[in-house]
């Protein structure tokens, strides 16, 4: 029998009387607004017709994404938002505050346990990364201990929902369910970082001898129907947020869509614009992926505007890393898909790490502006908690980000003094320069990349050169020393973790170190 979302939210409604009557009693004249952080899975920086670029590109022009331009035109479009090379890392260090050097998730989780998703290398040894992802209680082997996002939020009175992909920990691991995060509604989130298939005529992978771990859950009133994966996620989102909003309670709702991730398959409400365009088969569906995401943006807009929640609500939207770029998986040449970006997800390129991130938020943001600044997406759980009016937090671990709220305030702020990192000491498979073992700094507008299997150090001036095509490290040693040193260091201070050569056990070089014998 289907289990449907009312029923789930009766079942817990004693819980909520009593666990939140203090809190919310305490801060009952407090007008706090609600927040949805829209999280779609594998959207390159260009897959919208909202330009986060100086002008347009050809992609640009491909997609079709009117909501987003909606609440571009209703906040703030932030042109130099950053995310990790793979999702798991971006993930985690939203829900924590931590830059996935420190808290060393630095890959993709797989669904079972103590299984590391590195691929194997003839030249390194697997690093002893924390492969069992995200755990708010201590005790738990190979995963990062940390007071989580949605945790800090409930206590606070607000109420958190989930919905869509979760992919935080294993099975059995803490982090697998958002329940044990902080959440308290999940509708569909697992230990999966893809669904088995988007399709309701075949019950999302839930099908008798062929469901596999990716198998999405919670869905079961879709089951047999016409109703596409992103389209059961946003009406379930839908149905959650009508309880907080019917109680008077704040609400915290992360919508995380499993799109556009793999399998590319076709939304059959949007593919036939994009097939009469041109484009080939994988594309076209690539596409209609893309603006099925967004109607759903669209849909949860136009619902709270129904309700008279739109000016009481901060939408923001984000990806979780770059868009994918390979050949095998995707329509065209291997790593075409983001240009003028270089490759794409699991690189630390531009193409990998840089992705679309609007706030919308009601008489605080002017609409229709632009904020260049660089951000990272370890900077949201403290901007998050700023939002909510949650002071002085109690956290197990030290905060990394930096709130972007001074950001959206005031646009004209600019920080150049600020360096951003990646760390990516694994081995994602993919192939193509700045995929597997790589590390990055960003200050003001060079980036310093750091190929660890070469040993080699590329350095470019982002603003001038978005696409990474002009090395100017030989122009500019003094300046590769500068970042290579600060790069090393903050890796140092988080004892981050380094591969090691097969051959003898011996780490690989810090940046610094090649720096100085160049």
């Amino acid at each position: 029998m289907a289990i449907k979302t009312t029923a789930k939210l009766l079942a817990i409604i004693p819980f909520i009387f009593y666990g939140f009557l203090g809190s919310v009693k305490a801060q009952k004249n407090a007008k706090r607004p609600n927040i949805i952080l829209f999280m779609v899975d594998d959207m390159g920086w260009q897959d919208t017709s909202v330009p986060f670029w100086e002008k347009k590109t050809p992609l640009n022009e491909r997609y079709r994404t009117p909501n987003m331009q909606r609440l571009a035109n209703e906040g703030v479009k932030f042109t130099n938002a950053y995310a990790m090379p793979v999702c798991t890392p971006t993930r985690i260090s939203l829900l924590t505050g931590i830059n996935a050097a420190h808290h060393k998730v630095t890959n993709w989780t797989n669904i079972q346990q103590n299984i590391s998703t590195d691929a194997k290398d003839s030249t390194f040894k697997p690093v002893d990364w924390n492969i069992n992802g995200l755990s708010p209680q201590s005790g738990f082997a190979h995963t990062v201990h940390a007071t989580p996002l949605p945790q800090l939020l409930k206590e606070a009175g607000y109420f958190t929902i989930h919905t869509g992909k979760a992919h935080w920990g294993p099975m059995g691991m803490p982090g697998s369910s958002p329940k044990n995060l902080g959440f308290i509604v999940n509708i569909a989130g697992h230990a999966a970082g893809h669904p088995q298939n988007y399709y309701g005529q075949q019950n999302y992978g839930n099908v008798l001898g062929k469901a596999t771990y990716h198998a999405v859950p919670d869905l079961e009133e879709y089951y047999g129907s016409e109703v596409f994966l992103s389209e059961a996620i946003t009406r379930e989102a839908i149905k959650a947020i009508a309880y907080p909003i019917e109680t008077k309670q704040p609400f915290f709702l992360h919508l995380s869509h499993y799109a556009v991730h793999t399998p590319i398959q076709g939304d059959a409400r949007f593919i036939e614009k994009y097939q009469k365009m041109g484009l080939d088969s994988t594309e076209a569906k690539y596409a209609s992926l893309v603006e099925g995401m967004d109607k759903s943006l669209g849909d949860v807009m136009d619902y709270l505007k129904k309700v008279g929640q739109a000016d009481n609500t901060i939408i923001i939207f984000m990806s979780d890393n770059g868009g994918l770029s390979q050949g095998n998986l995707r329509g065209g040449g291997a790593h075409t898909q983001n240009l003028p970006l270089k490759i794409g997800k699991g690189s630390v390129h531009e193409g990998g790490v840089r992705v679309p991130m609007l706030v919308k938020w009601p008489s605080v943001v002017k609409p229709s502006t632009e904020q260049t600044q660089y951000v990272i997406v370890e900077d949201f759980f403290p901007s998050i908690l700023e939002m909510a009016g949650v002071n002085s937090p109690k956290t197990i671990q030290k905060v990394d980000g930096k709130s972007f709220v001074p950001l959206l305030k005031n646009p004209a702020l600019k920080d150049q003094s600020r360096s951003l990192v990646w760390h990516y000491p694994n081995k994602w498979g993919g192939t193509g320069a700045g995929i597997n073992y790589a590390s990055a700094i960003r200050k003001g507008d060079w980036k310093l990349l750091y190929d660890m299997k070469k040993q080699e150090l590329s350095l470019y001036n982002i603003r001038e050169d978005i696409g990474e095509s002009n090395n100017q490290a030989a122009q500019f040693p003094q300046k590769v020393k500068e970042l290579a040193a600060e790069l090393s260091q903050k890796l140092k201070n988080w004892n981050a973790l380094m591969p090691t050569y097969a051959k003898d056990g011996n780490p690989v070089p810090w940046p610094e170190q090649i720096a100085h014998k160049n």
